[in-house]
């Protein structure tokens, strides 16, 4: 296999960077958030994702001084199409702002190419065709290995399918987050398409550490989300309970058993966990090797789904920019 095809199935745990510069509170110091990522190399991980849109670019920035060194024995995912411009989130999946970020990404990497590369959302105003277009010349040219996409339906998917290989489909993905159940999870499965779930643990909720939304920094996305708010998540800890008796019971963490159950979920789909803390990281990976029964699954399927759990999962603003379908 190709340095460029590495293989996104291995190990099924990945590191979702996304922590380190952004979306939950103060960026991690440069110098401490590099030793994460190297750190987490060590552990075992070989699959790292990031995007143009973190940290302002400042996330790829740590990737690349932090594994450049290492670039041939890991699996480099990362996404266009959404970016900060002038200080606002802009989506933008034209031909000619896909190449761009590519070249730009490519520089702050320090790399010659991308195993993976996502349209991180749907353009409503660009045609899915169009922009995958765009994607498969840069196959072409070697500067992506494969091209991946974020967020998007069943339909466009199948859309984008047929205008070139889909490799991937990233969209979030837990006990609480059932939306992918829908038609995206079997559209993948069908199409041997990867599923990475991104969130698996539920932006914390499901490691039992977030205890109330007062704890959560100023600045942390999940103060914009219903879900965390406090009309909805007195409820949802209450849901929690039987869960982490459940991991007790198993003799593993909280997080190890939201994994386990994320993985159980098919033979094509992978989790990336995004974590600040290096003992995070090496929880998470442990999550890999938890078997779980059909008993077990059940419980809980049962204990936490799209019913169980209060509040909708984004706000209205956040709903525009997505395009999976909804219960």
């Amino acid at each position: 296999m190709s340095e460029k095809h590495l293989n996104l199935l291995t190990p099924s745990i990945g590191l979702g960077c996304m922590n380190l510069s952004h979306a939950y509170g103060s960026p991690v110091a440069e110098e401490e958030a590099i030793k994460a990522l190297q750190e987490a190399f060590e552990m075992g991980y070989r699959h790292f994702d990031t995007a143009t849109l973190y940290g302002g670019g400042k996330n790829e920035l740590l990737v690349g001084k932090a594994l450049k060194h290492l670039r041939k024995e890991f699996f480099l995912a990362s996404k266009c199409g959404m970016a900060m411009v002038n200080g606002k989130k802009e989506i933008n999946g034209r031909p000619e702002n896909i190449r761009q970020q590519c070249e730009d990404s490519l520089k702050r990497l320090k790399t010659e190419y991308i195993n993976l590369y996502y349209l991180h959302r749907k353009d409503p105003n660009v045609a899915i065709e169009e922009s995958v277009g765009a994607l498969n010349d840069l196959v072409k040219e070697g500067k992506i290995g494969a091209i991946g996409l974020s967020e998007v339906s069943a339909d466009t998917l199948r859309s984008a399918h047929k205008e070139a290989p889909i490799t991937a489909l990233q969209s979030e993905y837990s006990l609480w987050t059932r939306n992918p159940e829908i038609a995206t999870l079997e559209a993948t499965k069908e199409l041997g398409v990867t599923f990475v779930a991104f969130s698996p643990l539920a932006r914390g909720y499901l490691t039992g550490a977030v205890k109330s939304a007062e704890s959560l920094e100023t600045g942390d996305i999940r103060l914009n989300m219903p879900r965390f708010n406090d009309d909805h998540y007195p409820k949802n800890l209450l849901l929690l309970n039987n869960f982490i008796e459940m991991a007790k019971e198993m003799g593993c963490t909280p997080a190890q058993l939201a994994l386990a159950w994320v993985l159980h979920q098919g033979d094509h789909v992978v989790a990336i966990p995004g974590t600040r803390f290096a003992n995070h990281m090496n929880d998470n990976l442990g999550s890999s090797d938890i078997k779980l029964s059909a008993d077990q699954l059940s419980d809980l399927n049962d204990m936490i789904n799209q019913n169980t759990i209060s509040g909708a999962r984004y706000n209205a603003a956040q709903q525009k920019e997505i395009d999976t379908e909804e219960f």
